[in-house]
């Protein structure tokens, strides 16, 4: 029997775009299971119900995903 999920969304950082049907994906700091917030992309349902499978990143990861994105916008001016 699966275990209860819980999610907790600590902070909404951006919306990145929202379909017809209202599902937005958005970035947040989301808390999983009481657990230290991390930075989460997903799809959200327009109530927060439900969502779609997404990604989650420590603040390492995050940052090392900004500098790779830096670097290669910096590389093609």
């Amino acid at each position: 029997m699966k275990d209860d999920v819980t999610v907790k969304i600590v902070e909404h950082l951006a919306t990145l775009s929202t379909s017809p049907g209202g599902w937005a994906k958005e970035l947040n700091m989301v808390s999983w299971n009481g657990s230290a917030a991390v930075y989460d992309l997903r799809k959200w349902s327009p109530d927060h119900d439900k969502c779609n499978r997404g990604v989650t990143l420590t603040d390492y990861e995050m940052n090392m995903l900004l500098e790779a994105v830096r670097q290669r916008s910096g590389g093609e001016k």
